[in-house]
């Protein structure tokens, strides 16, 4: 019986450890995505030729010209300008009446009855109402700023920008990914483009830690709002 207990007592020991982690495993962490992940710049395509003193391919410098992003690896600053307002309202009202009356019907010229009352007399009626009405209200807003890279050159020569931001907070953090084309004619002289000329823009805005988790359901109470629950 002793050794049974000490089992009992360092698998008690074991699983506490095992819940312990899985709590702090929980923690929502914001790791970054390598889909935002800036271009490698040391792969041999890269790379600039030493072809001369001065001149360098791919390395040219526009006297006359800002200096903006044009090649591949060149940053670019994207002031976020986002503000989307959307208001829908519904009404439906129906209504319908239906009456019918059968007269008093005979048989070989002879009414039937039965106590007086006609036995083929009938009536029909019915009644139908229908009220719906529904309103949804919906604002978003962003605004902040986010250095991109270029990761590639369109035949057109628009560019193909994305880039991520990563900010630790106490006790959590917030990123903002942003992905999309630029032409090079919307970039301006201090190499900035807002956002909303940033074309496919895929913006996503979001963070972890304590209070993303007080903001998140819990799986069972998710389960009882998910489309699968028939109640």
């Amino acid at each position: 019986m002793i050794i049974h207990s000490k089992i009992v007592n360092t698998l008690f020991l074991v699983c506490s450890l095992l819940l312990m982690q899985a709590c702090s495993s929980t923690r929502i962490q914001v790791q970054p995505d390598p889909m935002y992940a800036p271009v490698d710049l040391k792969e041999s395509r890269f790379q600039p030729v030493n072809n001369g003193s001065i001149f360098q391919q791919g390395r040219s410098v526009r006297l006359f010209e800002d200096s903006k992003a044009f090649r591949v690896g060149d940053l670019l600053s994207i002031s976020l300008s986002e503000s989307t307002n959307a208001t829908k309202s519904a009404a439906t009202n129906t209504a319908k009446d239906d009456e019918a009356t059968i007269g008093a019907g005979t048989i070989l010229g002879i009414t039937p009855t039965f106590r007086g009352n006609s036995l083929l007399s009938n009536s029909l009626s019915s009644e139908r109402a229908f009220n719906g009405s529904g309103d949804t209200a919906q604002s978003n807003s962003l605004q902040g700023e986010i250095t991109v890279m270029v990761s590639e050159i369109l035949p057109n020569g628009n560019l193909v920008v994305r880039g991520e931001k990563i900010i630790g907070l106490n006790q959590g953090s917030e990123f903002i990914r942003i992905t999309g084309i630029v032409r090079p004619q919307d970039v301006s002289s201090s190499n900035e483009v807002t956002s909303g000329k940033l074309a496919n823009a895929r913006i996503f805005y979001g963070g972890g830690g304590v209070i993303a988790e007080a903001n998140t359901k819990g799986w069972l109470s998710r389960f009882f709002s998910s489309p699968v629950f028939p109640f």
